[in-house]
């Protein structure tokens, strides 16, 4: 504890000779005096304060968010300082309650302080990624669950059994629209939001390239339902996602500095390892919004995505040839088997009671680059046995939609100007433990 600054600072200091006098900065503050001074720690070893200035104050301020300190040397006056950066590379201080019977004068402007450790200053342990390829639905109305009920594959009414157990703010929900043959047309992404008037609101994500799309789907199927489907372009989608990218759980959730500017904040429902999503006004800048974070390149995102084998838009699965099974949707928590009847159930439904799903989208690897590479790419064994189809990429990472016997093989394709590449499949980590391949 400082001399006669009792009740201010605390401090432990981890070696008494790294402290000096010129180890902590004090900023007078008066009515007309800002003046930077510096003084030693008398107990930690400095025999000799500094030379001080004191600048006589008889309208004391208040300054919010920091200490108050009464100096030395002030046995007729009251003199209150800021303690700033104190000890930083020594000490280690809390801060304790001000003085309460010290108030700001009228209408004198009160300076704001905090510790450099508060700035944000330190290294980003999360990176945001703006994603253009994604866009937004805002679907609204009394009738908007009955609505989506019958048109995706998940079960839209836990959304609102988690609204009436008044679970925090905003529920996230992973899904796919099919046809009636029961193949993807649409993955979507559902944010539930409770409205004070109007009940509920959902903003459903798709794949911006299909927008047009997806709202004639959403409207062909409205019939006299109570709901409104509107596009939502002064909205941004945004990926939130640690920094090192094996860092797990040890990371922590990320904390919003400006949790009123999120319009939806959720972990990702596909896979934890897909971070969270961030949906902001468009003109937000998404560092003012998340603590310790700092913004990306898409490019990033994507690489990401296809080095875990999690499918996204219409390039991974293509509307209309994916099988939602094949495509992994149980894993991601995309679908329901008890909710009853919705558009493609049939199929998919008895598809996985028989438990017979022969091909699944898996991450690849090529040996090479692959530029130009002809979409659905045939895939073979190195006897020449047919083993699936190469679904996307970027660089050397991909998707391919693999026979699940030829799983552990190492498999080849020919580019567009017949050259061979080798590439090798792997399990993801965020599969279930028991999922089945051999």
């Amino acid at each position: 504890m400082f001399p006669l600054c009792k009740h201010v600072i605390k401090c432990n200091c981890t070696a008494k000779s790294e402290v000096t006098h010129s180890s902590l900065q004090v900023t007078y503050v008066t009515h007309a005096h800002r003046r930077l001074l510096y003084f030693g720690a008398m107990h930690c070893g400095v025999s000799k304060w500094p030379p001080l200035s004191p600048v006589l104050c008889s309208r004391p301020l208040l300054l919010t968010g920091a200490a108050a300190i009464k100096l030395p040397h002030a046995r007729d006056m009251t003199v209150l300082c800021l303690a700033r950066g104190a000890f930083t590379s020594a000490c280690r201080y809390s801060r304790v309650p001000f003085l309460s019977a010290v108030s700001a004068p009228a209408g004198v402007p009160v300076r704001r302080y905090i510790r450099d450790t508060d700035r944000g200053d330190g290294p980003a342990r999360f990176v945001c990624y703006r994603l253009p390829h994604r866009t937004l639905l805002a679907i609204q109305g009394p009738d908007t669950s009955p609505f989506l009920q019958g048109i995706v594959t998940n079960d839209v009414g836990l959304l609102e059994e988690e609204e009436e157990e008044q679970q925090p703010g905003l529920t996230a929900m992973y899904s796919h629209m099919l046809n009636v043959q029961g193949r993807t047309l649409y993955d979507v992404m559902l944010y539930s939001l409770k409205e004070a008037d109007d009940g509920r609101r959902v903003f459903l994500e798709c794949d911006s390239t299909m927008e047009d799309s997806v709202l004639r789907h959403l409207k062909m199927y409205k019939l006299r339902r109570k709901v409104a489907v509107s596009p939502c372009p002064e909205l941004s989608v945004w990926a939130v996602l640690c920094k090192q990218k094996n860092a797990g759980a040890e990371a922590g959730t990320p904390e919003l500095s400006s949790p009123g500017k999120a319009l939806v904040w959720h972990a990702d429902p596909r896979t934890r390892d897909m971070g969270w999503r961030l949906v902001l006004d468009g003109r937000v800048d998404p560092s003012d919004v998340v603590a310790s974070c700092q913004k990306g390149d898409t490019g990033e995102y994507h690489r990401h995505r296809y080095t875990i084998g999690l499918p996204e838009g219409v390039r991974d699965l293509p509307p209309g040839l994916a099988l939602p099974l094949e495509s992994n949707l149980v894993y991601m928590q995309g679908i329901s088997f008890s909710k009853g009847c919705y558009i493609g159930q049939e199929l998919t439904a008895r598809t996985h009671h028989t438990g017979v799903v022969r091909k699944r989208l898996m991450p690849v690897r090529l040996s090479a680059p692959v530029r130009d590479l002809e979409e659905g790419a045939a895939l073979q064994t190195q006897s020449g046995k047919p083993a699936g189809k190469h679904r996307a990429g970027v660089g050397e990472l991909g998707l391919g939609l693999i026979r699940l016997a030829h799983a552990k093989e190492t498999l080849t394709l020919k580019t567009s100007d017949d050259a061979a590449v080798s590439l090798e499949a792997s399990v993801p980590d965020w599969w279930p433990k028991d999922a089945n391949v051999d």
